[in-house]
């Protein structure tokens, strides 16, 4: 019978880090070119690509950095406080902490109920009723993403400095 081994301080340091990177990057790009985009195009079309994107991002290559964060820096948090590395492990947990609620609790609560409510929504012919929706929508949105935009960037940042103190 073969022992198997724990996963290592370093390999879930590593995840860590690219997880943390992921959901970052994933929110940061809403801030930077996608809302922005969207805001700059018919709100008949902005709306109903919204909808398409709110769709279709229930995915497994989104769901590692928006679930596994989290838990990945506990879980490391974790590993690097048994390796009597106690200043990394507190930065760590510390971090997952902050994600969970700022980052994936935050979503949870705001914007995946925004997301819901816009789904639901039939696009209006007339652009003047269009655009009503999505200026009440689109503001309200990325007001919380540039929350969640922040959060995850600190939580990337904390990331980086719990692994330079292994």
């Amino acid at each position: 019978m073969t022992q198997t081994r724990p996963i290592s301080l370093v390999t879930a340091s590593m995840a860590s880090l690219l997880l943390s990177g992921a959901i970052f990057g994933f929110f940061y790009a809403w801030v930077c070119s996608t809302m922005w985009g969207l805001d700059a195009t018919d709100p008949r079309v902005a709306i109903r690509a919204m909808q398409a994107m709110n769709g279709s991002v229930r995915n497994a290559v989104f769901a590692p950095a928006f679930f596994g964060t989290g838990p990945v820096l506990l879980l490391t948090a974790w590993l690097a406080s048994r390796a009597d590395r106690k200043s990394a492990a507190k930065i760590l947990a510390g971090a997952g902490i902050l994600y969970m609620i700022g980052g994936m609790g935050l979503t949870m609560a705001v914007n995946v109920p925004m997301n819901e409510a816009l789904a639901l929504i039939e696009v209006p012919q007339d652009t003047d009723a269009a655009k009503a929706i999505w200026v009440e929508y689109s503001g309200r949105w990325q007001v919380f993403n540039i929350i969640r935009t922040v959060v995850s960037g600190a939580v990337l940042a904390m990331t980086g400095w719990a692994l330079l103190k292994l």
